[in-house]
């Protein structure tokens, strides 16, 4: 797998473009950010075709740019959790309405209801159920490449806020020490915002986990 990091918009949100291959043009991305122009660009400049975005959850600050990657790219599909699916179309409830703006798009084609493997672009991911920080949040566990993306379930030392509507503090530790922890302890953890860590630092150092 071959990974572009972009880290986007005021909110500092990482976004990821993925390929099977350095060569390959067909890719996936996780999470747009809320301003998606440089995710546009890069994909311009590298001539490389979105087949389908996973959203992590639904708050603002990473489904942002959803509407201007439909924009550019009309035939990227859209995935994501069937209990965050309405967040993409309300302001309220992904909570942009609280910063003053509207950020909204058009339903997601993929609707995620269970922990069935997503496969594209010759990219293989294992849906994990992670609710807690949203209700419909879930981590993406390529486990051939030995890295888990985790939205904003898991940060390098911390976990995702609970104190939004949806979200429930000891449903997202359960889901961390059980959907997360319990992967091989070399597994790469790409987080939603802030550096990469690993499943045994965690383990090992974060104090939410202990």
């Amino acid at each position: 797998m071959e990974m572009r990091h972009l880290i986007l918009g005021d909110y500092q949100t990482n976004s990821y473009v993925l390929t099977a291959a350095e060569e390959a043009k067909d890719c996936v991305i996780v999470d747009t950010g809320l301003a998606s122009e440089p995710l546009i660009a890069l994909l311009k400049e590298n001539l490389l075709n979105p087949e389908l975005l996973i959203l992590t959850h639904g708050h603002a600050d990473h489904i942002g740019g959803v509407a201007v990657l439909r924009e550019n790219f009309p035939d990227v599909k859209v995935a994501i959790h069937k209990n965050d699916a309405d967040m993409l179309v309300d302001p309220a409830m992904n909570l942009s309405a609280l910063a003053g703006m509207n950020c909204v798009s058009a339903p997601a084609e993929i609707i995620i209801e269970t922990e069935e493997p997503i496969e594209s672009a010759g990219l293989k991911f294992r849906v994990l159920y992670t609710p807690g920080h949203t209700q419909g949040g879930i981590c993406l566990y390529c486990e051939s490449e030995g890295t888990v993306f985790v939205g904003d379930t898991l940060f390098a030392g911390s976990i995702g806020r609970t104190d939004f509507p949806g979200g429930d503090f000891n449903q997202l530790i359960s889901g961390i020490k059980e959907k997360l922890l319990t992967l091989p302890d070399e597994t790469k953890v790409l987080p939603g915002h802030g550096p990469a860590t690993t499943i045994e630092t965690e383990k090992k150092f974060n104090q939410y986990v202990q």
